[in-house]
């Protein structure tokens, strides 16, 4: 039970962005790679300190903003990594987030970003089952126009098929996402598709 309490430990971290405001620490896992791209796999100071308190993570940056407690006075850390490896998750979970990401944030159908929902590419009423295969990202009018009908009656095409992901497709996908804050400290540790200065 204990072993199962520290993998949750390790391998949670935050999807909102107020809770790492201010002072976020990068975790990698025992290979030095991140647990996650996408979210970017942050934890908040405070929780990081603790796992460097409980000797879970080695520190190996740190912020100049210093931390006290009664005894003594912390660096916050930047980037930890931790002592044991986590071993990555083969399945990806079926969630509004993942199908999002597989779709890469735009319509399956005319390829607009921004107020997406999902559609069934075989409506439930005709026996379209919610899964990896019938379920696509979609903005509002192209659902709105699709409505109850099959792709032929509605006349409009997907940009690809719907299918399920692998673990390592979405952690491709989403090295192409960076997250809008990127402190300098985490660079040397992340490989998104940016251009290196010389």
């Amino acid at each position: 039970m204990l072993d199962v309490a520290r993998s949750d430990f390790r391998t949670q971290f935050v999807r909102e962005p107020s809770a790492v405001r201010h002072h976020p620490a990068l975790v990698l896992n025992a290979d030095f790679r991140p647990l996650s791209y996408y979210p970017l796999s942050l934890w908040p100071w405070q929780e990081t300190i603790k796992a460097v308190c409980l000797d879970r993570v080695t520190i190996l940056a740190e912020y100049d903003e210093v931390v006290h407690s009664q005894r003594t006075s912390f660096k916050i850390p930047s980037v930890v990594v931790l002592k044991d490896y986590v071993q990555p998750k083969k399945r990806v979970a079926f969630t509004r987030f993942n199908l999002f990401l597989r779709d890469e944030f735009h319509c399956q159908y005319c390829g607009s970003k921004g107020d997406l929902t999902f559609d069934h590419v075989i409506p439930r009423s005709k026996g379209g089952v919610t899964s990896w295969e019938n379920v696509v990202a979609a903005c509002s009018p192209c659902n709105l126009k699709k409505a109850n009908k099959s792709l032929r009656q509605s006349g409009m095409r997907l940009e690809k098929p719907a299918r399920r992901p692998t673990a390592m497709e979405m952690h491709a996908i989403g090295r192409r996402f960076p997250p809008g804050h990127l402190h300098e400290s985490w660079i040397d540790f992340l490989y998104w598709d940016a251009e290196l200065e010389a």
